[in-house]
């Protein structure tokens, strides 16, 4: 009789509480956040448009013949590596790794990518917004490389350049860096958004494009000056815009992380472009506006790993280091070993990232983040020796692959456009176009 009583009762309870167990799970599985979400995705537009003013930065110091190259190159980026991105190239980059080198394909094609948390990347926001806010750091990466071979690459090889370039470059260092498992990530690398990723990775490699391609025909003594300096200014100040998401939103998050991130990086640009406009000032007797919005992205470029580890103060002296090591870079370096990156790609870029990843270890304070680490200034000088190995190994890493990558490319359909369509311009001879219908 006793054991039919609790069977009864057991059952009765089933009943009573079944409806309540569905809202009950849902209570229990992590939550979106919606104003995490709606920063994340704001950030993911400001990062997307980064591109289209990359592509005037680069248009418009260029010559009028190559402008619509330019604009092209940036736009199919926009298209051909989104496509990558969801077909294969998040899976391989944030996917479940494997022995700390890659991830796995378990994600090809957005399987398993769904509109709930994740934990390990977004813990209060959908999965597909951080798949899409990273799609756009994907998408730039390589815009910036081109800026080493601005003016002299045939459209098709550099299609297919790229999307090697971010199947087997920027997909496993994205990994080492940020994936959960990523040995550099592991060995205590700090990289808040992308100054190893992005810059050292797309830098490095550039150099390695100004070798192999060599350089444009009448280089050094037979180029004119940008063509259209106010369209650089314009693409100058959509990128110091786009890159308050840039940073802001690599917190993944619209809290206090953030702030700080958005706060360190107007700072370092402000530093870098005044010292960089001071230095024209001593050695070329006027301050330019060139000067100015190189700068001002060079600022940009360092602070990138920083931004979410440092101090407003210090952020000043990052600005401040940058302009004078990319300054010298571009000024002095290229000029003594001749290489001709077309618009300072390496040196700013490539040169500015690897004093952001540097300083890091300089100035990071757990006291704005911890679930960073303290720098060399702040009694850690372990930090600084991880920094020093994650920047060697990138760069090695890219220098290597990229250099291969174009050899391959050029042996299979040729890099280089003809001497005479480099003459004519890539925009009619790549493109049928011309930017421009009344000459000046």
């Amino acid at each position: 009789m006793r054991k039919r009583f609790l069977s009864s009762a057991f059952w009765f309870l089933v009943c009573l509480l079944a409806p309540a167990v569905p809202a009950l799970a849902e209570s229990l599985a992590p939550a979106v956040d919606s104003g995490d979400t709606a920063w994340l995705l704001t950030s993911s537009g400001l990062v997307l448009l980064m591109t289209p003013g990359l592509a005037f930065f680069y248009g418009g110091l260029v010559r009028r013949k190559n402008i619509l190259s330019v604009l092209m190159q940036c736009f199919a980026l926009m298209a051909v590596i989104s496509i990558q991105w969801v077909v294969f190239g998040y899976s391989l980059s944030f996917g479940p790794d494997i022995k700390g080198w890659i991830g796995s394909l378990a994600w090809v094609g957005m399987k398993g990518v769904g509109l709930e948390p994740y934990a390990d990347y977004s813990a209060t926001v959908p999965h597909q917004a951080f798949m899409i806010f990273q799609a756009m750091f994907a998408i730039i990466t390589p815009g910036l490389i081109l800026g080493a071979f601005a003016e002299r690459m045939k459209f098709t090889a550099f299609c297919v350049f790229s999307i090697l370039w971010a199947t087997l470059v920027y997909d496993p260092v994205c990994h080492w860096v940020w994936a959960v498992g990523g040995f550099l990530r592991t060995s205590g690398a700090l990289d808040f958004a992308g100054g190893t990723v992005v810059h050292i990775n797309a830098g490095v490699a550039a150099l390695a494009a100004a070798l192999v391609l060599g350089r444009r025909i009448g280089y050094p003594t037979h180029l004119p000056p940008p063509h259209n300096l106010p369209m650089a200014v314009l693409g100058a100040g959509l990128l110091w815009f786009g890159w308050f998401g840039f940073n802001g939103g690599s917190a993944l998050a619209a809290n206090g992380l953030a702030v700080n991130a958005f706060v360190t990086t107007h700072t370092a640009a402000a530093a870098a472009g005044l010292t960089w406009s001071l230095l024209d000032w001593k050695f070329n007797a006027h301050p330019t506006m060139l000067g100015m919005i190189t700068g001002a992205v060079g600022g940009l470029v360092a602070i990138t790993p920083a931004a979410g580890f440092v101090q407003t103060i210090d952020a000043i002296w990052i600005g401040v280091g940058v302009s004078v090591f990319c300054y010298f870079a571009v000024a002095v370096l290229k000029t003594r070993l001749g290489y001709d990156d077309s618009l300072d790609a390496f040196g700013v870029h490539g040169i500015g990232g690897i004093w952001g990843a540097l300083a890091t270890g300089l100035w990071a304070n757990k006291a704005v983040n911890p679930a960073g680490a303290d720098g060399l200034f702040y009694g850690n000088p372990g930090l600084f020796l991880i920094q020093l190995k994650a920047v060697a190994i990138t760069a090695v890493y890219s220098f290597v692959v990229t250099f291969v990558l174009l050899k391959l490319t050029d042996l299979v359909m040729g890099l280089r456009v003809s001497e005479q369509d480099e003459k004519i311009g890539l925009d009619l001879t790549q493109h049928r176009e011309a930017g421009y219908t009344v000459l000046e």
